[in-house]
């Protein structure tokens, strides 16, 4: 690669972060109004080209990992230094950085639309595939995004020092992004496996137990 290529390269990737400062809020909003719009259109927009592919919002994954270092920045500025990061025992000594416990909490949340898509295959009855895979996780990653953040906020929350309201309201919120999701992927089940609601609730309840069980499983292997 000449000079002139790469310089061309840090243009193209210079301008691709400056736009994720105008399309993640937009991106956030639409998930936020039109969740099941969202996660249909992650799913359609992989028949388009790689350079056609999501326009005029970020795409899944990037959504998602923007959402969390959102999230890790505001705990950064009200909180300070993680305390998996401040206190290296165990695992969690392979999170030395800021930039490592990040990665891993990309990680855990993309257990939730990891499981939720291989979820809705096993009850297809669809060969489980990188290519079958790949639609189903890109569209719960939007929902997924919106998830981590209204968690991560409920769990600052608590961790501030306000008290028992402090900690009450943060509760109050972690309940509620957990009613959110759940209510959300009891219709997307519903609706994708056309069965009745409570069909669709039993089928994500099952799930998001499973998700939280691997999900608190490796937060014990950093503990």
């Amino acid at each position: 690669m000449n000079f002139m290529q790469f310089l061309k390269s840090l243009d193209d990737l210079l301008y691709e972060i400056i736009t994720w400062l105008v399309f993640y809020p937009i991106t956030l909003w639409r998930t936020i109004r039109q969740p099941f719009v969202m996660m249909a259109y992650a799913d359609s927009e992989l028949e388009d080209t790689a350079e056609q592919q999501y326009p005029d919002v970020l795409s899944p994954p990037i959504f998602l990992l923007l959402t969390l270092l959102l999230s890790h920045t505001i705990e950064l500025a009200l909180v300070g230094q993680s305390s998996i990061v401040a206190d290296r025992r165990g695992l969690a000594g392979l999170i030395s950085d800021d930039t490592s416990l990040l990665l891993m909490r990309l990680l855990f949340f993309a257990i939730f639309p990891l499981i939720m898509a291989v979820a809705l295959l096993r009850r297809r009855k669809e060969p489980l595939t990188r290519d079958s895979l790949k639609p189903l996780f890109y569209a719960q990653c939007y929902p997924a995004g919106v998830f981590a953040l209204v968690l991560g906020i409920g769990s600052l929350a608590t961790q501030m020092q306000g008290g028992p309201a402090f900690r009450s309201a943060g509760l109050a919120i972690i309940l509620a992004a957990f009613l959110w999701y759940g209510s959300l992927q009891t219709l997307w089940f519903a609706r994708t496996l056309a069965v009745s609601k409570l069909r669709g609730f039993g089928i994500a309840t099952m799930t998001m137990v499973e998700c939280v069980i691997l999900f608190v499983l490796l937060a014990a292997l950093l503990a």
